[in-house]
């Protein structure tokens, strides 16, 4: 029956709670405040006619039935030691959202990581109501573990219910690094959206249904995603709690599709997280575009504003900040040197410069290129740098532009590019000096088929890479298999009689999926991959660090920010190896030009540019803690064309470092340095919650004994066995529970059960169990997934033994327990909503007294603890006076609706004063921006201003308190 539009707002509706709803009962997991419909619940079923099915409910479409506290009826617990009563109150409070007025972290050193205090800060920050919502831009420079902060910030929404609904958008070489970190360290599963997992859930959801209302935790690229046709509408109709962008530098271009596609996000979730090691392009106005993603009036004036400003939501640390120093200590080897290795050119290369010098990039600086312009001449000159196969491909794509321009080229530059094209063409591997050179340096790190060494080789040109990849492996000894791919022909070297040692990653050459695959494949130490020749596709997000720790930049690009990531690649947090760096320098012997501060001529070649950007990079590591810092900016192509046009007005590249270093204004500045730093050793405030076990395995090993019929090494073949691995076969509802991780998991891992065998996982609770398997799978050669999962508290299986227990107890009962008390006492949970549904204020109260005084006391560790709750309970499986304790249960009740009410002012003053700053804050930036605006922009300002109060009025708590009566404790008589 539909109920009527203005009436009341029901309550009652908590997660964790149970419902009637259509004659049947149901377990809440959450509540959501819809427009028009009331309250959304999502419910699992718990009575037998709907038992593990989910559904979603409407308060003002269906008669939701919460329980009345009043009416709770009291049950006998003659379960040992009160096992099930005792399962049922730490399920509850497992199950109970903690409020938006607990800032602490509820669940730090519950994860697969070192408890590094930087990677705890963005969720510190984010959870700390400086901004009205979980809003944070994470700009830790490259390899303090990014990936880590936000796994630890969507554990910590997920424990307070605004993480049931998350969407994560990655570069899509980096999809399965970044879910297999999620599950490995952190137990979120999250669906893989890459072009196997689309072709899966096509195969899985029925056509027009919105993938992302199926899949409520996805992964997906930011590529894929932003296909308007594919994806927009269901976009446009999907909400989350929270969204993650991954290397987010790539969405401050208004009117791209990314940007379009993350302000399409951005009004959609509750929490968003951009996480970017280059975060800022030199420009505040894309700057100012990036933040108001996050906070829509936390910037006035996009041409002036502070770093001061975004204190709530941006947050950048170095490795020279000293907390992140102090805390990486035995955690990340030291950075080794970048040592620049002299390779003099061969007679047929200097014969290239010398035409370059001649016709491209004349001598004196003044004179006419053979180009329309100088910018061409140093193209060439870069890419022959790389190699003379990427200035054949070069010249060729431009031979083939001439036909398409409207005005014909100048003679003399067909003839001056036609005589390079010559000349290079004569060029053989044996005239290579930088190709001789890479070969004598793999040799001195002893990298062949009989050697486990790896190396790093970047180059920016594929031609180059593709080169390599062909030419490099028969001079270290790496035979050829007979699997010859005519497009890939490196595949055909193998190692030891095994494909597959030498490995090229560029996007021309690879799809997602074998991207992917690259990257795990490098990662495992068994797997026979040597080397793998990459571009910069590889320069952000990728983990090449965990067998590898040694690279050679074949070319040096022309920025010290890309310099930077590539070397981040296997310079980062876990590193246990102190990483080394090559660069090869091609020297040449043709004069070019005089140094005007040394008078000495100087060459055209890479040590114009290369070598001194090399070493300026190291220095930038040890000083400024970031290159964007000494770059004037965090653009790579934007520090490259900057550079090169400086080269062109005759400035030497020290001349333009310093320019951009003192053209960065304060607030740039500011911005590239370290924002967001703590005072020392000053720690993250920590979540205190009731608990009634010593440990969440104590937990579980009771909630398995309790949910069980039998034993559940008969029903579950549950093993323990001696290392500390948990095994067990899972049942149909678990499994429906997984069903979020690949299915090559499943499947390897023996999870999912065949027509032959059972399934069968395998969890663990010993950190260090589960470290070392974790380090085994990628010293493996097939999989870098563990073979045993970490139960951390919000791991699947832990929460489908939750929800066992919460249904032991039936719907509107509550046991009661024989303690070590003077008197009964009422145990009552009492919670204050916003207009959202999400908690505000929640009270664990413990009422005494009755029937005459009674007085409201917290039901803390301390009082549980007094009262003996815990494993040496004697149980009683009979109260002595069910009746008597029934007879109270209405004053127990009002007792403690009194408490909440008489408390109620102070309650919304609580929740007033964590959402005041905010307030303040959008009440300064609407009078700025009025001021500033035109007229169409001071609409959009009020209109700006008038959503974020509405938000802020929808935070405060408002209605009245819900109350659940939990148990009862009585005390006397023999037990």
């Amino acid at each position: 029956m539909r109920r009527q539009r203005g009436a009341a707002e029901p309550v009652g509706f908590s997660a964790g709670a149970q419902v009637e709803v259509r004659e049947e009962q149901w377990l809440v997991r959450k509540v959501e405040k819809t427009a028009r419909d009331g309250f959304r619940i999502e419910v699992t079923g718990i009575s037998p006619f709907v038992r593990d099915t989910e559904a979603v409910f409407y308060s003002c479409l269906d008669d939701i039935r919460p329980l009345d506290p009043r009416r709770t009826k009291l049950v006998a617990d003659d379960s040992p030691n009160h096992r099930r009563a005792r399962l049922y109150l730490e399920a509850v409070i497992r199950k109970t959202h903690l409020p938006q007025t607990e800032h602490g972290l509820a669940l730090a050193g519950n994860f697969l990581m070192d408890h590094q205090l930087h990677q705890l800060r963005p969720a510190e920050l984010a959870l700390s109501m400086k901004n009205a919502q979980p809003r944070v831009l994470i700009a830790d420079v490259v390899g303090l573990g990014k990936t880590l902060e936000i796994g630890v910030l969507l554990a910590e929404l997920i424990r307070r219910g605004r993480g049931e609904r998350i969407l994560v958008v990655s570069p899509q070489h980096v999809l399965e690094q970044f879910q297999r970190e999620m599950w490995t360290r952190f137990a979120i599963p999250l669906v893989r959206l890459d072009s196997a997992g689309v072709q899966r859930m096509q195969q899985e959801i029925p056509a027009g249904r919105n993938p992302f209302a199926y899949f409520k935790r996805a992964i997906i690229s930011i590529d894929t995603l932003k296909n308007k046709n594919l994806y927009g509408h269901y976009l446009e109709n999907t909400k989350w709690d929270a969204v993650v962008i991954d290397e987010s530098h790539n969405l401050v271009n208004r009117g791209s599709e990314r940007n379009e596609l993350a302000r399409l996000l951005a009004p959609r979730t509750d929490a968003l997280l951009l996480a970017s090691a280059t975060p800022h392009n030199g420009d505040p106005r894309s700057f100012a575009e990036l933040i108001k993603l996050l906070d829509p009036a936390a910037i006035a004036d996009p041409t002036d504003y502070r770093v001061d400003d975004l204190d709530h939501l941006y947050l950048r640390r170095t490795k020279t900040s000293p907390e992140v120093r102090d805390s990486l200590k035995g955690s990340w080897a030291d950075r080794g040197p970048s040592t620049p290795i002299h390779v003099q050119a061969s007679a047929k290369e200097d014969a290239v410069f010398e035409a370059l010098a001649r016709d491209w990039i004349p001598r004196d600086g003044s004179g006419e290129s053979a180009g329309s312009h100088q910018l061409t001449g140093y193209n060439l000159f870069k890419k022959f740098l790389s190699s003379h196969k990427a200035l054949l491909s070069t010249i060729t794509s431009s031979q083939q532009r001439f036909k398409y321009r409207k005005r014909p080229p100048k003679p003399a530059e067909v003839e001056a590019l036609q005589r390079l094209h010559d000349l290079a063409a004569q060029i053989t591997d044996d005239d290579s000096a930088k190709l001789r050179a890479l070969i004598d340096q793999l040799r001195d790190l002893n990298v062949g088929p009989d050697s486990d060494t790896r190396v790093v080789v970047f180059s920016e040109s594929i031609p180059t890479l593709t080169w390599l990849a062909e030419a490099v492996p028969p001079a270290l000894g790496f035979t050829k298999d007979g699997s010859v791919d005519d497009k890939k022909p490196w595949l055909a070297y193998g190692h030891q009689g095994r494909g597959g040692a030498i490995q090229v990653m560029h996007g021309d050459a690879n799809t997602d999926q074998e991207q992917m695959e690259i990257v795990e494949r490098f990662g495992l130490r068994d797997d026979p991959v040597r080397i793998l020749f990459t571009g910069d596709i590889a320069s952000e997000g990728v983990n090449l660090h965990q067998h590898c720790s040694q690279l050679v930049h074949f070319d040096l690009p022309w920025s010290l920010i890309r310099i930077e990531q590539r070397n981040g690649r296997i310079d980062r947090y876990g590193q246990q190896v102190s990483p080394e760096f090559r660069a090869l320098v091609l020297v040449s012997a043709v004069p070019w030009r005089t140094d005007p501060r040394t008078g000495e001529p100087r060459s055209l070649d890479d040590r114009l540019v290369g070598e001194k950007l090399l070493k300026r990079e190291e220095e930038a590591h040890k000083i400024e803690g970031s290159a964007e810092a000494a770059a004037g900016t965090d653009r790579a192509k934007d520090e490259e064309d900057r550079l090169t046009r400086d080269l062109i007005a005759g400035k030497t590249v020290e001349q333009s470092l310093v320019d951009a270093k003192q053209g960065v204004t304060g607030f740039l500045s500011n911005l590239l340095g370290q924002v967001g730093a703590v005072p020392e050793h000053k720690d993250v405030p920590h979540a205190v919650i009731p608990r009634l076990f010593d440990s969440t395995a104590a937990y579980f090993e009771e909630a398995l004994r309790q949910v069980t019929r039998t034993d559940p090494a008969d029903e579950l073949s549950l093993r323990h066995e001696d290392d500390g691995t948990i095994a067990f076969e899972p049942p149909r509802d678990l499994l429906y529970r997984l069903r979020a991780l690949p299915k090559s998991y499943l499947d390897e891992q023996r999870i999912l059960p065949t027509d032959q065998r059972p399934g069968r996982i395998l969890v663990t609770f010993d950190k260090r169990l589960a470290d070392r398997r974790l380090k085994a799978a990628r010293d493996s050669s097939t999989s870098q997934w563990p073979n045993v999962s970490y139960l951390t508290d919000v791991h699947p299986v832990l929460d489908w033994i939750t929800d066992k227990v919460l249904v032991e107890v039936g719907y509107h009962e509550a046991p009661v327990l024989a303690a070590d008390v003077e008197g009964p006492i009422y145990l009552i949970q009492g919670t204050y909503s916003n207009a959202l549904g999400r908690p505000t204020v929640l009270e664990w109260m413990a009422v005494r007294g009755l029937p005459g005084a009674p007085e409201v006391t917290a039901m803390d560790n301390a009082f549980l603890e007094e009262c003996g709750v815990g494993a040496r309970m004697p149980g009683r499986s009979v109260p002595l006076d069910r009746d008597l304790l029934q007879a109270h249960v209405p004053a127990a009740v009002d007792a403690a609706r009194d408490y909440l009410k008489a408390r109620e002012a102070e309650y919304q003053d609580r929740t007033a004063a964590a959402l005041e700053p905010y307030r303040k804050r959008v009440t300064h930036w609407q009078q700025e921006a009025l001021f500033a605006g035109s007229r169409p922009n001071k609409q959009q300002v009020r209109k700006t201003a008038g959503q974020q109060f509405d938000l802020i009025r929808k935070l405060e708590t408002a209605g009245e308190p819900m109350l659940r009566l939990l148990a009862v404790l009585e005390g006397g008589g023999e037990r």
